[in-house]
């Protein structure tokens, strides 16, 4: 009668190790194809916890009954110890928390330098930037700008920004952080506990699959840039319960990082070397950032639809534009010129009787995320 009580502990332990290593970045969790079972394993975590728990019980008193009791009594706490570990110490929502006070500034009062890489918002005329560094460690904060409620998200081991409106069935919703699929962040809402992926704002498990959310036009900027273009926009600052947990010599977004997961590959098409990724219709391709970075402006066209892409001269600005049938542009002091026309780096004409040009959605990334969730991407 021992056996159900070290049945009940081995089954219990195991069962709380993959409930997590299937959903964090572990020894091969992440190239397997588990969403499913994390997601089951997940949902009836309590009726798997009740059933070991009972074998438990089962085997209690014959367990202890021996002469060398402290053998029950060591493989019990060496069950609770994991039990504890995989529960409050490894998920991923106690490595990351979301900033307990939200606090934006505007330019006189902000303490960031401008070469700080932001997430820019506009929408309504309102205007806001969220630091790579501060994104980073939350993955996700949950702001309005112009009455407009948005899920600023990033995911360092990708390396992708998105923006998203958190409206789930027509109504404002929120979300926590739950864990990762294929290396990119996972984001539970509280309504339904679906599962949502980052990179594409889409439930990847649970009730609404295969739901969208929204996603809010955003842009990737250096600090000093966005301010240029948006001198009235407030800017995310620190969240003081989270100062220690910062990369606050920004080695991530300059691609410094040593990390394993989030480090950078200098050399072109390497798992971690930098693309920008862009989908139009449904074709999608990446572009190298160091052809980026050497060319500073290519042309090309995506379908049907021509664009252009550009890198501003501080290297880490860049932005994409749906360029007019027959036009090209050049590149001059971050500012794009056609032959009749002239616009600064966000699109808007200096000629305000034109039009601005239309943005396209740029994402820069890691290419094993961009090919991983654009499997038939061009480069």
């Amino acid at each position: 009668m021992q056996v159900p009580f070290y049945i009940g502990l081995a089954g219990l332990a195991l069962f709380e190790f993959l409930k997590v290593y299937f959903i964090m970045p572990m020894p091969g969790s992440q190239q397997m194809e588990t969403l499913d079972l994390a997601y089951f394993l997940h949902t009836y975590r309590w009726w798997f916890r009740l059933a070991f728990s009972a074998l438990i019980l089962i085997g209690l008193f014959k367990a202890f009954s021996i002469r060398r009791w402290w053998i029950p009594a060591v493989s019990a706490l060496s069950a609770l110890a994991i039990v504890y570990l995989f529960n409050f110490q490894l998920t991923a929502e106690s490595m990351f928390q979301e900033p307990q006070q939200l606090v934006l500034k505007p330019r006189p009062d902000n303490i960031l330098n401008d070469s700080s890489v932001v997430v820019g918002v506009e929408y309504n005329g309102d205007t806001r930037a969220y630091p790579v560094r501060f994104l980073t460690y939350h993955h996700q904060v949950q702001d309005s700008v112009g009455g407009k409620p948005i899920l600023v998200t990033y995911c360092s081991v990708c390396r992708t920004g998105r923006v998203f409106e958190p409206v789930v069935n027509g109504r404002h919703e929120q979300f926590r952080l739950v864990g990762m699929d294929h290396f990119n962040a996972m984001f539970e809402d509280a309504t339904t506990k679906s599962w949502w992926r980052q990179v594409t704002g889409e439930a990847v498990a649970g009730k609404l699959k295969g739901s969208r959310l929204p996603e809010v036009e955003s842009w990737q900027m250096t600090l000093g840039k966005w301010l240029e273009l948006h001198p009235s926009s407030l800017v995310m600052q620190h969240d003081e319960a989270s100062l220690m947990q910062y990369d606050s010599l920004a080695r991530f977004e300059q691609g410094k990082s040593e990390g394993s997961l989030t480090r950078t590959d200098t050399l072109s098409w390497m798992d971690k070397s930098w693309v920008v990724g862009l989908h139009i219709g449904n074709e999608s391709k990446a572009y190298d950032w160091n052809q980026l970075k050497e060319k500073r402006i290519i042309h090309d066209d995506i379908g049907q639809t021509p664009v252009v892409i550009v890198l501003a001269s501080d290297e880490m600005s860049f932005a994409a534009f749906e360029r007019p049938a027959g036009s090209f542009f050049s590149l001059h002091n971050d500012t794009l010129f056609t032959e009749h026309n002239k616009y600064d780096f966000s699109g808007r004409s200096y000629e305000p009787a034109a039009s601005t040009l239309k943005k396209v959605p740029a994402y820069q990334e890691f290419w094993h995320s961009w090919r991983t969730f654009h499997p038939e991407t061009l480069k």
